[in-house]
């Protein structure tokens, strides 16, 4: 769990300092760079999506994804807690705590390096990922929280969360997390880091956190297809 614990607390100082700049940078500033924000966003997106993944499998892992996320109102439920925050620690940032705590939990966890940098931590105690990841980290957090604010550091809740998860459950999941399922995941959340950059953009207002049941089901689906059953049905 070392290596989760350098990750969170990279998120916890890079945001903190983030938000320091954050009171001295003119508004008309930090407008541009959340647009420079959303147009990275959106070259992350749109790279992830093109790695190769089962479209029909990326296809399904959605809908049942966003029929879930929809039936649960995950956004509903996290933006509830972004306004309850907002109530208590800035009333003046009305709507930007949920947006800040999605967007970089959703970057900082979507993706091959926190997948596989997990399951080598729990695996055989290898965190040589994790600390990479950690660096990136680090920047993106300063750069995200200037724009988004608090919202920011609380994502860092989630980092060790998800990733301490996967650590503490890396015998049991590597047998499903093949490069397979780590690919059609990544394909999947990619897809919801593109809705993003649009949000961030102010283009339409896509209730992303919706669709993050689609992480489960797309490793699950992998398996499925890859089952001597289906023989190949879905290659």
């Amino acid at each position: 769990m070392f290596g989760v614990l350098v990750n969170t607390l990279a998120v916890l100082l890079g945001s903190t300092v983030g938000l320091l700049f954050q009171k001295v940078i003119p508004k008309k500033v930090s407008g541009g760079v959340m647009t420079a924000l959303a147009l990275c966003t959106l070259y992350i997106g749109i790279d992830g999506m093109l790695n190769g993944a089962n479209v029909l499998l990326i296809i399904i892992a959605m809908v049942l994804g966003a029929i879930v996320g929809f039936l649960l109102n995950i956004d509903g439920g996290i933006e509830a807690l972004g306004n309850l925050v907002e109530r208590r620690f800035s009333k003046s940032e009305s709507g930007t705590v949920a947006r800040g705590f999605v967007t970089a939990s959703l970057l900082f966890c979507v993706g091959a390096m926190t997948v596989v940098g997990s399951l080598n931590a729990g695996l055989s105690g290898d965190n040589t990922l994790l600390f990479t990841k950690s660096l990136l980290d680090l920047c993106s957090s300063i750069m995200l929280s200037v724009s988004l604010g608090i919202g920011v550091l609380f994502s860092a809740a989630f980092v060790f969360v998800f990733q301490g998860a996967l650590v503490l459950l890396a015998q049991v999941l590597q047998p499903l997390l093949t490069d397979g399922a780590i690919q059609a995941m990544t394909c999947a959340g990619s897809l919801m880091i593109v809705a993003l950059g649009l949000n961030l953009l102010g283009i339409p207002k896509i209730k992303v956190a919706n669709y993050l049941p689609a992480l489960l089901f797309a490793p699950l689906l992998q398996w499925l297809f890859s089952l001597p059953f289906l023989g190949g049905l879905f290659s």
